[in-house]
């Protein structure tokens, strides 16, 4: 990885007719839930061992010198940015108007477009309606909650700090503020939880009135204090039926309330309430990575920036790209990359992507109930429920 980030030239060929996003990484949290594995720190973690540049006061500072140097790699790019996304850890430990200079940084470099998608993902507790209205007011138009549950027991066994209610609660804060898109995020399949106790997680979050929900199956990641607590026996193994019963009850639930499925994990109740950034992605579009451990992407170049923030507050300080290291893509890795991800999508991918042996493939999961008919008549796999089901598996065979 070049010390000032250079770009291959081919990687901006074209760039003019691509979208670019920025995704803003925020890498501290209150506390570490226990089945996260994100590039995260606690203050505990951070003491001794990155100094005072690790520090979340000067951090919205060390961020936008990372958005100044992408203004300097990528030139005279016409482009204004489409979408800004502020996730973390907890964007919202930091003062609001930290994330409204981080904002603001974007926008004085590049331009937003008229109308950019901008969101920050919030904890629960980390927000009232001061901090909200400040927000809106500094140009954010989209928030997204970290719900997860209804349920205490549930909440307990994730590891999470808030209480039942309050994400409920700041999505009427968020609308009095001003935002047009709300979105909560669950998870499904937490040991202990009950069919009974899912669906009044659904229902929670359905009377709370968002017009998106990102509803997610619990991964138990190796390393995390969940998988530890497994491994003891203290609390059971995830279970793939029920992670797939769990799902037929959100698809249920939610397409019973208006909301319709555009991603294997997202619903919302409109073209509008859908998250344009995260499309970004799924679509392989340009998009800049900022922060510790961020990922980026800009016409088939991918690169990714050392996990610590004090590693990374260090290259900075001292005027080097905080990139760790880079992959040039392949055709064939881009081809395999837009069936996995655009075989989620509600409009699939096409048909056209697909080799001899994918093609196959596709006709057989078409017979057995897990594409949609209609698309494949005009050219596109389009996963059924069922496939969704089992779309892993479909685009397995996809991919050949």
């Amino acid at each position: 990885m070049p010390e000032d980030g250079a770009l291959p030239a081919s990687a901006l060929d074209g760039a003019a007719a691509r979208p670019l996003g920025f995704y803003l990484h925020v890498p501290y949290c209150a506390t570490r839930c226990g089945y996260c594995d994100f590039n995260t720190y606690t203050a505990t973690e951070l003491r001794g061992s990155g100094g005072v540049l690790a520090s979340r006061d000067n951090y919205a500072d060390t961020l936008i010198d990372e958005v100044r140097l992408a203004r300097k790699v990528l030139g005279d790019d016409p482009r204004p940015v489409r979408t800004v996304f502020v996730g973390g850890g907890t964007p919202t430990l930091l003062a609001a108007a930290d994330l409204v200079r981080m904002l603001a940084a974007v926008r004085d470099e590049f331009g937003l477009a008229d109308d950019a998608e901008i969101t920050t993902e919030a904890n629960p507790e980390s927000v009232d309606p001061a901090y909200l209205s400040e927000l809106r007011a500094g140009g954010f138009n989209r928030i997204s909650f970290g719900m997860q549950s209804a349920r205490q027991h549930v909440l307990k066994v994730l590891d999470r700090t808030h209480t039942p209610g309050r994400p409920e609660a700041c999505v009427a804060e968020a609308r009095a503020a001003g935002f047009d898109h709300v979105n909560l995020d669950l998870i499904y399949g937490t040991p202990g939880e009950s069919d009974d106790d899912w669906r009044a997680s659904l229902q929670a979050a359905l009377g709370a009135g968002p017009d998106h929900v990102s509803a997610y199956a619990l991964i138990v990641e190796e390393g995390t204090q969940l998988a530890r607590r497994i491994r003891r026996g203290e609390v059971p193994m995830t279970d793939d039926d029920v992670h797939a019963d769990r799902y037929l009850i959100a698809d249920e639930v939610l397409g019973q309330a208006g909301y319709d499925w555009y991603e294997v994990s997202n619903w919302a109740t409109s073209e509008a309430g859908r998250c344009l950034h995260n499309e970004l992605y799924w679509r392989g579009a340009d998009w800049w990575g900022a922060g510790p451990g961020a990922h980026s992407h800009v016409g088939g170049v991918r690169w990714w920036n050392v996990k610590h923030p004090g590693a990374y507050a260090g290259a900075l300080a001292e005027g080097r790209s905080p990139g760790a290291g880079r992959e040039v893509l392949a055709d064939e890795d881009r081809r395999v990359e837009r069936i996995l991800l655009e075989l989620r999508l509600r409009d699939g991918c096409p048909l056209d992507l697909l080799r001899p042996a994918g093609l196959a493939a596709a006709r057989r999961a078409l017979g057995d109930g897990l594409l949609e008919e209609g698309p494949f008549a005009v050219g596109r796999a389009v996963l059924t429920l069922r496939g969704r089901l089992l779309a892993d598996g479909v685009v397995r065979g996809l991919v050949d």
